[in-house]
């Protein structure tokens, strides 16, 4: 199992071929799904020859980002997963986060737990300058993870159909199924170091505890 790093109660190891069964399960319920395309199942054919080598190759086209299974430790059952790199063809200081979870594992923080110790990495290892993250306006959980690890709304946006058919979360979803705009939400490195330095002060010492 290649480990890349480890919370309080996650493992994040890298994907590999034989994890195809994970994100077919993972995307098989309909809540998981519903602000990513409507609630469709992604096909296991799309999963194996489209989202598990994207998975596989991002760990290639940027060393030191791609997408990690989370697993939990007291269990060992795979929860989902997460991700940090940059977008198609964009400079790796400015990386997308990522995150996808069972429902069995929502509400119990680990989605925040994951994100803050990404990019706790990425501000302190990788050399990034900004993090950012995309979903739906009505996916409430999912906005608040975001919150919770210190990324603020920078702005709003609605992706166009040509955009719509490059991802493999909306493939097959109609127009029709949105009722509302994307939001985007970000943090700078200089913000995120004003945060570490809050919180210590409020705490009594300014180290980042993960």
């Amino acid at each position: 199992m290649q480990v890349y790093l480890e919370t309080e109660r996650l493992v994040l190891r890298r994907l590999n071929t034989d994890d195809a069964d994970n994100p077919v399960a993972l995307d098989s319920d309909p809540e998981v799904m519903r602000y990513l395309n409507g609630g469709m199942p992604t096909p296991r054919e799309v999963v194996q020859s489209r989202v598990l080598p994207g998975f596989l190759q991002s760990y290639e086209r940027c060393p030191g980002f791609g997408a990690w299974a989370a697993i939990e430790k007291a269990s060992g059952n795979f929860l989902g997963w997460l991700s940090l790199r940059p977008p198609e063809g964009g400079a790796p200081d400015n990386v997308s986060l990522g995150y996808r979870l069972r429902r069995a594992a929502w509400g119990q923080g680990y989605a925040t737990e994951g994100v803050r110790t990404l990019i706790h990495r990425a501000f302190t290892e990788l050399g990034v300058r900004r993090v950012f993250a995309t979903t739906y306006e009505h996916n409430l959980a999912s906005r608040r993870v975001m919150e919770k690890a210190g990324l603020t709304l920078v702005r709003r946006f609605r992706l166009t159909p040509a955009e719509l058919a490059e991802t493999d979360t909306f493939e097959g979803a109609g127009l029709d199924v949105w009722e509302g705009d994307d939001v985007e939400y970000a943090l700078l490195k200089s913000d995120w170091l004003r945060q570490q330095t809050n919180q210590g002060s409020r705490t009594g010492t300014s180290t980042w505890i993960e």
